[in-house]
């Protein structure tokens, strides 16, 4: 199965929506959110295309296809929207075991296998913990989605497509 991999979406639909062009056409079978859908934070300017009610009207209808952990900006009254559960870390194998989590809580992570991750907005590999970087607010210049496919995961430009990370899991 192919798998797409979004972290901080911070409630842009503009982002999100071009996010979705790209899994539909690479026929992607998941969706694999690593929290911070709805709101921006406190030390985040609002993304472009800030549009939390329009991010929703997305993602509920895909709620079979999505696996989602929770945030540090992901509150209750966002659970109460968002028509799919928000776990604190979950578990998959995608050949390998991966271990998602939003990344402000590391340190509950088991560490088996490999970590991904997001909530620095900055695409890194090291050690075995991956993070994705962001969809909408990055600090790196890219804003990035990333797919697993055949044990391998890419993280990519939103725009150009250029890769930006390759690890073999």
């Amino acid at each position: 199965m192919k798998y797409m991999v979004l972290t901080d979406i911070h409630g842009s639909s503009k982002y999100l929506n071009l996010a979705m062009e790209k899994y539909n056409k690479l026929d992607c079978g998941k969706l694999l959110l690593l929290g911070d859908i709805l709101y921006h934070g406190p030390r985040n300017d609002l993304p472009e295309g800030y549009n939390p009610k329009e991010v929703i009207s997305i993602l509920n209808p895909m709620k079979d296809k999505i696996l989602c952990v929770k945030g540090n900006c992901d509150a209750e009254v966002d659970e109460m929207v968002l028509e799919f559960p928000l776990y604190p870390i979950v578990m998959i194998n995608v050949g390998r075991k991966l271990e998602l989590t939003h990344g402000h809580n590391l340190d509950e992570c088991e560490g088996e296998g490999y970590i991904l991750h997001g909530h620095t907005h900055v695409n890194k590999y090291e050690d075995g913990i991956i993070n994705i970087g962001s969809l909408s607010i990055p600090k790196d210049n890219h804003h990035t989605y990333a797919i697993i496919e055949n044990n391998v995961l890419t993280s990519y430009d939103l725009f150009t497509d250029e890769v930006i990370m390759e690890v073999n899991l």
